[in-house]
């Protein structure tokens, strides 16, 4: 069997930090949830893209239902959502008996489509509780003209930065232009803590609610009192230290993404029918996961069993919230472009530990779908 090449897998630090923090856990017995390395990391990652606070929980969907449920999203509300993204982006708005309705996506970022975001406001008027934006692939989504389409309606953002930390838009982070902004640690993303997320803002009061909800909402009281419905969301201490170690080495693996990524444009982008994904001037990516399309003869499905034969994982764009069978039933604004990027594009293996003969063995198996 060839050697496994995986799409986006865990990545721990050569210097060995993530153990330095893990150890100093299990010496002062913090195995429990909340402690230093919990109040480090949130510090430290408030620092590193420019939130004034942070509340770390145990993923990126529970900071998308803390930030929902911060801002006052219930029932009858409506909530603007990316269709081209993964499902927990849209899950939480059905945790709060909301109701989704799906924006499509533009070419020039795969993100939400403004002028689709402008018609839904103008269909939906004021029922609309919150817009949540996704930042694809690493892509930011044109955050000014949302920002101002948002702001002149008067409605809350909240940034899905879940595969975007590292990320700049115009010279700053995704995830710190709206209300909100979310990242998730998962095991396949940039940086990882095994499972985790976060959840930023510069409203201290909103964060510091998060936390207590998170916590079960357990009021100061000697004995266990609970005056509002809580939440098992917050990391554990020994997750946390896993998240300081590799927060260090967040600008080493998004200059590794970069390099897989130009990798396969120079080698592939001379391809009949193949593109890639979009690279604006005012956008600096982190490259998380490498994605072409294809217009031609060959589909994604045939260089996704080639590579599947040589034991090398890719998968398909993601498919459009207003595509899956459980949110079908909800409203979608915009055009077909998701549609058509989910139907063209493929992933690429986008690991930061390959070396450059797996990434040549690579284009060696695509470029023989051409021959």
């Amino acid at each position: 069997m060839n050697k496994k090449i995986y799409l986006s897998s865990p990545h721990m630090s050569d210097e060995g930090y993530e153990m330095q923090y893990i150890n100093e856990a299990f010496e002062t017995n913090w195995i429990a949830p909340l402690g230093a390395n919990v109040d480090g990391f949130e510090n430290e990652l408030s620092n590193k893209v420019g939130a004034k606070h942070a509340a770390a929980l145990s993923s990126g969907t529970a900071a998308i239902h803390m930030a929902l449920k911060a801002i006052g999203v219930g029932e009858d509300d409506i909530v603007f959502c990316s269709t081209l993204t993964f499902s927990a982006t849209a899950n939480p708005i059905i945790y709060q008996n909301a109701t989704p309705v799906f924006i499509d996506s533009d070419y020039e970022t795969w993100n939400m489509d403004p002028k689709a975001l402008e018609t839904a406001f103008k269909n939906y008027g004021n029922k609309v509780k919150a817009v949540l934006v996704v930042h694809l692939y690493g892509l930011s989504a044109d955050m000014d003209k949302i920002m101002e389409i948002c702001n002149r309606y008067d409605v809350t953002v909240i940034e899905d930065a879940a595969e975007s930390l590292g990320t700049y838009y115009k010279g700053r982070h995704t995830g710190t232009y709206g209300k909100f902004g979310v990242f998730s640690y998962n095991g396949n993303k940039i940086i990882t803590t095994s499972g985790g997320g976060m959840l930023v803002s510069d409203d201290e009061e909103k964060i510091k609610k998060v936390r207590f909800w998170s916590t079960q909402s357990r009021d100061a009281a000697r004995h266990y009192q609970h005056s509002e419905l809580g939440f098992n969301y917050r990391m554990s201490n020994v997750v946390a230290g896993i998240g300081r170690g590799q927060l260090k080495v967040l600008d080493q693996r998004v200059a590794k993404k970069k390099y897989i990524f130009e990798f396969y444009k120079k080698e592939l982008g001379q391809l009949e029918g193949v593109d890639f994904m979009p690279i604006n001037d005012w956008n600096e990516p982190n490259y998380w996961l490498s994605v072409m399309t294809l217009k031609g003869k060959v589909r994604p499905l045939n260089v996704m069993e080639a590579l599947e034969k040589e034991n090398i994982e890719s998968r398909p764009v993601w498919k459009p919230m207003h595509m899956q069978p459980f949110f079908a039933k909800y409203d979608h604004v915009g055009g077909n472009v998701s549609e058509k990027l989910f139907a063209n594009g493929v992933c690429l293996p986008s690991d930061t530990k390959m070396a450059d003969e797996d990434l040549e063995r690579i284009v060696k198996i695509i470029k023989g779908q051409w021959t």
